[in-house]
């Protein structure tokens, strides 16, 4: 799967081999992909290289080798698995990257502000900025927001620090499901859902953090889990 600049830019690194032996410099890149800093190749390099589309060669000037190109269709055009709507590049910040199928519609969602996935930080209700998202991340009923992730509490559930995490509005969950919970009114995490008797068990996915247990009126479901956003 690639975002629209990873296609465009292994695409301009083939074209430039096949027409001139050597793959493009980086400032080429980068005035072709119209992006303001080297930074945001390197990224969109790195990207490239972790999903085998290329090799960068050590110790060679501008030692980048086309492995593989996007799967063809049977009249030769390409038709890659490819994410619409890169987020502008800056200085500083990558470019995000959807780990969920596409559909033809994307949704502007509130980004609420952080989410813990580690000891619960102060709930944030203050809408920060807007995340676009594909439509078919919008399952089910009811009003939906974005948080961004911080802590690693829950990395062997696939979710990391610094990841845009989807969330569909609900009170209510089953025993299993990643919800954002209220705890005690006041702080605000991202956990496993575990309901034993009068009694919540928040857990998380990673054996450094104990699981949390709380009365049932301490703990308010706020949301849950259906979608994930990554930063590369």
């Amino acid at each position: 799967m690639l975002t629209r600049k990873q296609l465009d830019l292994l695409t301009f690194i083939n074209d430039r081999v096949q027409r001139d032996g050597v793959p493009p410099s980086f400032d080429e890149m980068k005035e072709a992909l119209d992006l303001r800093s080297k930074s945001g190749i390197h990224r969109l390099i790195t990207a490239l290289e972790e999903r085998g589309f290329i090799r960068r060669l050590a110790h060679r000037a501008r030692a980048i080798e086309i492995v593989k190109m996007p799967e063809t269709g049977s009249r030769g055009a390409f038709v890659p698995d490819v994410i619409e709507g890169d987020a502008p590049e800056t200085d500083g910040a990558p470019a995000p990257a959807n780990t969920l199928p596409v559909s033809s519609h994307a949704s502007d969602l509130p980004l609420m502000g952080r989410i813990a996935a580690g000891v619960p930080i102060e709930a944030i209700s203050e809408v920060a900025s807007h995340v676009s998202v594909p439509g078919t991340m919008l399952s089910g009923q009811g009003s939906h927001y974005a948080l961004e992730v911080k802590g690693d509490s829950m990395i062997d559930a696939g979710i990391n620090d610094g990841d845009i995490v989807v969330v569909r509005e609900t009170a209510s969950a089953d025993n299993g499901d990643i919800v954002v919970a209220l705890v005690e009114g006041h702080e605000a995490t991202l956990k496993r859902f575990r309901r034993k008797g009068g009694m919540i068990a928040l857990e998380a996915a990673n054996p450094v953090y104990e699981t949390r247990v709380f009365r049932d009126d301490q703990v308010q479901v706020q949301g849950r889990l259906v979608g994930l956003i990554r930063t590369y």
